[in-house]
């Protein structure tokens, strides 16, 4: 018997699709995208839905318009409309997400420490199954009940203390195969992500990627200037097929689509979090002062947390430090650019620490007078958002992700910005907090406050039910295109009967 057109349509299931027909999802018709299943869900809550997945959270939009980036709703051809959204049982349901994030979030010190390690945490917590691929040192045996593969890795010939690994070999392929993963997330940019853009499209899955280190920026200052264009070439490569990309701050929002990485509606904001448990004023240390003012408590402490890297601009520190004889200053981390960080400073009240983890950490935070950050590079500056959840005072430069934390209207109030590279500027907002200290307490009473509202659950939450969610249904979208051949085919072969409404 023929069967009328509309309902060969509406039976076409992307699970049969022949670009994915291992797909791990469940079966998914054409109808269903567009006509959404009818549910209990009042329509207030529906378009209350609609417009949290078709933009970020009123925090994130401000953020991405104070940069100059629309918070449009797009879809995927450029058509302004609304993000239609999954059903609410889907979105709360355990979903199966594999990480793949180099270098290794358990042992290499970076600024998404514990962005990742919280992150897994959550994910956990909410009833989701984590397996995480990463570099293969220091893999704990296990965190929080995630399965955790390590990946044989190698160092990056310019900077030989990044790990990197391709994690493409056949023991990683199965085991994530055999994980059946509803969405891939990996970190980017890096080797790493290669491999899981590789796997997701193999295995037929969702992938999203989240940038972390702003490589073109980096690059000039490590090598070659001439490799920043091939460099912006792989990250639009990369980006363009991911099914979303998660960034830190509405900067590198604004850098990522000036440079066509990806289109407007598939960048969304990993929202900032900080343990403010673990940064804390309570851990203010008479011993932990001593020792990073070099035995003299008494005078005025800059501190500074992070990484030593020639790209953090550190060598304003010295500038800085050379108009302020009376202060002390203290280099809690490590580097590439230590040992002539050393020599820079040498004959200077300055100390460099090297690691420090845990409660020694909390302690170096909250023990410093101000925490002082002259990175025009950062994609966010968690360090910036532990200072201030310690309840210390940061100054810091007014480029990169910093003003996403000290955003203008906070200015003078949280913490303070000034012009990159200007000394004057610098040293004008760092004075009265070195040497007012009720102005420095107010300050730094207000910023552990604001930090307070920042918390790591409500940030997994956030990617979890909405990003994770925006990022599958773009994926299935593309889908529905691919099967636009198969429909066309059906239409020539097959007629539809006339249909008389008497």
């Amino acid at each position: 018997m023929m069967t009328s057109s509309l309902s060969i349509r509406s039976s076409l299931s992307l699970s049969n699709s022949p670009s994915c027909s291992s797909s791990s999802s469940s079966s998914f018709s054409l109808n269903s995208l567009y006509f959404p299943a009818k549910t209990s869900i009042p329509i207030s809550q529906k378009v209350s839905k609609t417009r949290s997945l078709s933009s970020n959270l009123s925090e994130s939009k401000r953020g991405f318009e104070r940069f100059g980036v629309k918070a449009s709703k797009m879809d995927v051809n450029g058509d302004e409309q609304e993000t239609p959204f999954l059903e609410e049982a889907e979105t709360s349901k355990p979903r199966r997400i594999a990480l793949f994030v180099e270098p290794s979030p358990f042992a290499y010190v970076s600024g998404y420490k514990n962005r990742f390690q919280n992150f897994i945490k959550y994910l956990r917590e909410m009833g989701d199954e984590v397996m995480v691929v990463t570099t293969h040192e220091g893999v704990p045996e296990e965190f929080y009940g995630a399965k955790l593969i390590g990946s044989r890795s190698f160092p990056l010939p310019w900077y030989q203390k990044v790990p990197l690994s391709l994690a493409l070999s056949p023991r990683i392929i199965s085991e994530v195969a055999a994980f059946k993963p509803d969405i891939i997330h990996a970190s980017s940019p890096g080797i790493m992500v290669f491999g899981a853009l590789a796997i997701a499209k193999m295995l037929c899955v969702p992938i999203v990627m989240s940038y972390h280190t702003h490589v073109p920026v980096y690059i000039p200052r490590y090598t070659f200037s001439w490799l920043v264009k091939p460099m912006w070439l792989v990250i639009k490569f990369l980006h363009g097929a991911a099914d979303l990309t998660l960034v830190p701050s509405a900067a590198i929002a604004k850098d990522l689509l000036e440079a066509k990485v990806a289109a407007e509606n598939r960048i969304r904001l990993w929202n900032k979090g900080v343990d403010s448990e673990s940064f804390n004023p309570r851990f203010r240390s008479s011993e932990m002062r001593s020792r990073l003012s070099n035995g003299e408590p008494d005078k005025p402490l800059i501190v500074h947390v992070g990484r030593l890297g020639v790209e953090k601009s550190l060598d304003f520190l010295k500038r800085v430090m050379d108009e302020l004889p009376e202060a002390r200053i203290a280099f809690i981390g490590d580097g590439p650019y230590r040992e002539e960080l050393e020599k820079m400073f040498a004959g200077m009240p300055a100390v460099f620490t090297g690691m420090l983890q845990g409660e020694e950490l909390s302690q170096a935070y909250a023990s410093g007078d101000v925490f002082v950050m002259p990175s025009e590079s950062e994609t966010l500056g968690l360090v910036v958002l532990e200072a201030m959840s310690s309840g210390v005072p940061v100054v810091g430069a007014r480029a990169g992700g910093v003003p996403d934390i000290i955003p203008e209207d906070q200015e003078g109030k949280t913490g303070f910005l000034y012009s990159p590279g200007d000394l004057d500027d610098c040293l004008g907002k760092l004075r009265p907090l070195l040497h007012d200290r009720e102005f420095r307490e107010s300050i730094g009473k207000a910023a552990r406050e604001e930090m307070e509202k920042y918390d790591w659950r409500a940030a997994t939450r956030t990617i979890r039910n909405e990003q994770y969610t925006a990022a599958i249904w773009f994926w299935r979208k593309k889908k529905v295109h691919l099967m636009r051949p198969v429909q066309w085919l059906l239409k020539l072969l097959v007629k539809s009967p006339e249909v008389s409404y008497r």
